[in-house]
């Protein structure tokens, strides 16, 4: 019995989004919920599941194309196996995949049919994003040690595999398939990349069509300086009390709490102290009414493999330090996964960058909307300042505020930079609350 596969409910706004990825081809067996497909929406990438057991029999749209939430993409024989299907896979595959050729037979004379299935079958224990990027780099994700939890391959692994494997160390199994020919399962930029590797010293070019989240990306960005009248205030603040404190107590907060005790803990508290003197910078637009939020729900921003997300790390003026660097980090690892929900990038009153983490000395950040504004946070370096008439060396950071100059005025936005800034160099204050 055919059984359809319906492009799920994506979140709410939502209607419809790009088929990505095929995780699996015409002729597979699937389990019931396992992922086949990858959508990508204009927030995150969305993993769709079979309904049923059984074999897929049909791929009813390709890759790159759009497709409306509730749409049938594939179908699935619900009593096939994969046995009995096999013959009739070759075929199917050919007539779905745009990229045919690819699975032609490699110049060199390895048997490479039977490689080819096994990787098949480990690429799809990937999550997503370390499957495209295996995908990308060419390198065989067998041959691959995984650092992460229980062994898996991350996306700092298949970088680092292709790294070595551009390194002219003698010949390894994925070596031999490298530039030389496209490789199997070639997304569409497959050719400038064949040729861009070729040692012939040719100049390429390379056309790739922007994904829906950096199209997003740029929209609402671009709306936001057309929107918006923002300013930005900068200021700096000496990070030694912080610095002094992570190195004093790090040892036992790890120990008791399990995860790291990092710098955006504090800057988190320090905003949501700020935030009850100065509320407008917590506040939004909603036509000719400002919206004051009780509560702050920061956008904290992660880099991504498509571009940067901006979970939200929710109620954090109730949370502890150690509910907010375990939130971050949960987030920091769906980020480069690849799952973040809609629901956890939605929702935002505040947003928090830290360009700091790239080497960025100082930068004017765009207003996220409908948010007011955004604190930027930057590299740490040592600076001679005065302190009690003495030139000396302390660890200095540049902060930048930028805000919307229809909501905030100028004295409201200093106030609460400085605000953070005492928070910062004097963190006692976030635990009495001054």
């Amino acid at each position: 019995m055919a059984t359809d596969v319906h492009v799920p409910t994506l979140g709410e706004s939502i209607t419809e989004g790009t088929l990505a990825n095929w995780l699996k081809k015409p002729g597979d067996a699937v389990a019931a919920d396992e992922p086949i497909a990858e959508l990508e929406t204009d927030k995150v990438s969305v993993e769709v599941p079979s309904p049923v057991a059984g074999v897929i029999t049909e791929q009813l749209v390709k890759q790159g194309d759009t497709v409306a939430v509730g749409a049938v993409i594939a179908r699935i024989d619900e009593g096939a196996s994969a046995a009995a299907s096999a013959p009739a896979t070759a075929a199917a595959a050919a007539t779905t995949n745009p990229a045919g050729p690819a699975e032609t037979p490699m110049p060199k004379g390895e048997p490479t049919a039977p490689v080819a299935e096994a990787d098949d079958d480990h690429i799809t224990t990937l999550s997503p994003a370390v499957r495209r990027a295996v995908l990308e780099l060419h390198v065989d994700p067998s041959k691959i040690k995984g650092t992460g939890k229980d062994g898996r391959l991350t996306k700092d692994d298949v970088i680092a595999a292709a790294e070595a494997q551009k390194g002219g160390a003698p010949a390894p199994a994925p070596e031999a398939k490298a530039p030389t020919a496209p490789p199997a399962p070639a997304p569409s930029t497959a050719a400038p990349q064949a040729k861009a590797a070729a040692p012939t010293g040719d100049r390429t070019e390379e056309r790739v069509k922007m994904s829906r989240l950096r199209q997003t990306i740029a929209r609402r960005l671009k709306e936001a300086q057309n929107t918006a009248a923002m300013l930005t205030t900068f200021n700096d603040v000496d990070m030694t009390a912080v610095i002094d404190a992570r190195a004093r107590y790090k040892d036992l907060f790890e120990k008791k709490h399990g995860i790291r005790l990092g710098f955006m803990a504090f800057f988190v508290k320090a905003c949501a102290l700020a935030a009850k003197d100065v509320p407008s910078v917590n506040a939004s637009l909603e036509g000719d009414e400002i919206v004051y939020h009780d509560y702050l729900d920061v956008s904290v921003a992660v880099s991504a493999p498509k571009g940067l997300v901006v979970p939200v790390v929710r109620n954090a003026e109730r949370m502890s330090f150690a509910e907010i660097e375990k939130q971050i980090a949960e987030y920091g690892k769906k980020a480069k996964e690849g799952t973040l929900t809609v629901e956890e990038m939605t929702g935002g009153t505040f947003t928090i960058s830290n360009g700091g983490v790239f080497g960025s000395l100082l930068s004017t950040p765009i207003i996220n909307p409908p948010q007011s504004a955004v604190l930027g946070m930057h590299r740490i370096e040592e600076r001679p300042v005065v302190r009690d008439g003495q030139v000396v060396a302390r660890p200095m950071m540049y902060l930048a505020l930028s805000y919307d100059h229809r909501l905030i005025d100028g004295r409201e936005a200093v106030t609460f930079l400085v605000r953070v800034k005492e928070a910062i160099e004097d963190p006692t204050r976030l635990l009495i609350d001054l």
